[in-house]
């Protein structure tokens, strides 16, 4: 079988423009990608230099494969079940600065440099007070980011034209801020000038982002019938979805060098990323939250099957369409355009996405996801919503850690199964609602205060559990 690399393949190399932190699976199933994309349909010419961030793990593969790998994506397009692979090559060497730091520093002498990107978890963006600037390498990744900004600065003499665009992936709040922070706190305790602090606020930028795409990673179980279409062994290959979406918080030129929008794909530049953050958290997540307890309560186990349920799929797209999406202010285009796309994606027919592995901590995200909407459909429309507030009650008979008369294995706050156990002992419905829906430590005050409230949840819990999530479902 043939061995995938640049030997075996015809590819291009493309000039070193771009640094990343991370080579992970969502990383190179939608960033590599991404740049991959702007490479075939324009003239961006972006070679990708792939940067080990930690020193756990290894990048042997894809170093032996010389940064080829197969992407495949899968999905629902324009309702139609899609597979579709891309031989990705715009990596074009790895460096390792726990093995050769030297050669890390080396890339801040590139002359074309111009885009960092980085996905280090969560955890990635953080200070860590003991690194310092002759550290060989620094432990976090601000730190060793910091340092070669700095090997950057003082080869080209704080040229402005040698400043670089900062996009980093990992899935926290203000990820950009929060990232240049920690490297201008960096430049401070390192002593290492203001003038490079001023180089840093004023010639380099840092994005906001927010990310999506669900990307599984190595099909493993499928991997003798894809290795037989392929035609050559390929080690690396990864699985996302058909959908993809990227918001970037920055000035208007981060759009005009890095121009997605010249090949169609799905980035949005904004001043502002909150309204999008917002619109993720209450329709995306706020819908499998909603979702979690409704379905499961049917008989069913996963997200797509809950949505080839009639009755299911009903109750979710009028919770999305008729009670969240009130609730935001975006334009209704862009509303349903991103409601389409989400229900498309729990309908994808290459996912299992179990409601069970959805269900952890189901309190809180009801908080986080769906409370919010809850709230804003009641000052905006002065009455209360029917199908999330449904939700509310299926979740407290979801609590009740059973499902036609078997255990379901709750994952939540000890404290959180301590009280609903107790509450259950009783199986006095209008009790247990009563002292759920008032516990402020849940939701941060008191929703009993909301008229009707109380009843509404009391009356759906009722019938739920005496006449069946299916029915109770019809009834409303």
């Amino acid at each position: 079988m043939i061995k995938l690399n640049r030997n075996t393949k015809n590819v291009k190399l493309y000039t070193p423009r771009i640094i990343q932190f991370g080579a992970g699976n969502f990383m190179r199933g939608f960033v590599d990608w991404m740049i991959h994309e702007l490479n075939q349909e324009t003239n961006f010419d972006g070679g990708v230099i792939i940067v080990k961030p930690t020193a756990i793990g290894n990048y042997r593969e894809l170093i032996s494969q010389e940064g080829l790998y197969t992407l495949y994506l899968r999905g629902l397009k324009n309702g139609k079940a899609v597979s579709n692979h891309i031989l990705i090559d715009c990596v074009q060497k790895c460096v390792d600065p726990n093995k050769d730091y030297s050669d890390y520093l080396k890339l801040a002498e590139l002359e074309e440099l111009r885009f960092v990107f980085s996905n280090t978890t969560e955890a990635g963006i953080a200070y860590e007070p003991n690194d310092l600037l002759n550290d060989a390498p620094q432990k976090s990744f601000p730190g060793k980011l910091t340092a070669l900004l700095y090997k950057r600065f003082t080869t080209f003499k704080g040229a402005s034209d040698k400043g670089v665009i900062v996009i980093p992936c990992e899935l926290i709040d203000r990820n950009g801020d929060n990232l240049k922070s920690i490297i201008l706190n960096y430049a401070k305790e390192w002593e290492l000038g203001s003038e490079f602090a001023e180089w840093i606020n004023e010639d380099n930028i840092f994005c906001n982002t927010l990310v999506d795409r669900i990307v599984p990673g190595y099909p493993i179980s499928d991997m003798e019938n894809i290795t037989k279409e392929l035609g050559y062994q390929d080690n690396l290959v990864v699985v996302g979805e058909q959908f993809h979406l990227l918001v970037t918080e920055g000035p208007k030129s981060v759009k005009e060098e890095f121009p997605t929008h010249a090949c169609g794909l799905n980035v949005i530049f904004t001043d502002n990323l909150e309204p999008y953050r917002t619109r993720k958290v209450r329709i995306l997540n706020g819908a499998h939250t909603s979702l979690v307890p409704v379905g499961y309560l049917s008989g069913i186990d996963n997200v797509r099957e809950s949505l080839e349920d009639e009755v299911v799929h009903s109750f979710l797209k009028e919770a999305i369409f008729k009670e969240i999406c009130p609730t935001l202010d975006l334009s209704t285009e862009e509303l349903e355009q991103f409601s389409n796309d989400t229900l498309d994606r729990f309908k994808n027919p290459y996912l299992e996405h179990a409601l069970l592995s959805i269900s952890l901590n189901s309190i809180s995200k009801y908080k986080t996801r769906v409370l919010p909407s809850v709230l804003e459909y009641i000052r905006r429309k002065n009455e209360l919503p029917k199908k999330l507030l449904f939700s509310l009650a299926a979740l407290i008979a979801f609590y009740k850690g059973e499902r036609n008369c078997k255990p379901i294995v709750l994952k939540d706050n000890q404290q959180v199964l301590d009280f609903f156990k107790t509450q259950w002992e009783s199986n006095d419905y209008d009790t247990i609602v009563k002292n759920v829906i008032s516990n402020s430590s849940f939701w941060g005050e008191d929703l009993s205060r909301y008229t009707g409230l109380k009843e509404q949840v009391s009356t759906n819990l009722k019938t739920i559990m005496t006449k069946g999530m299916k029915s109770a479902l019809k009834a409303i």
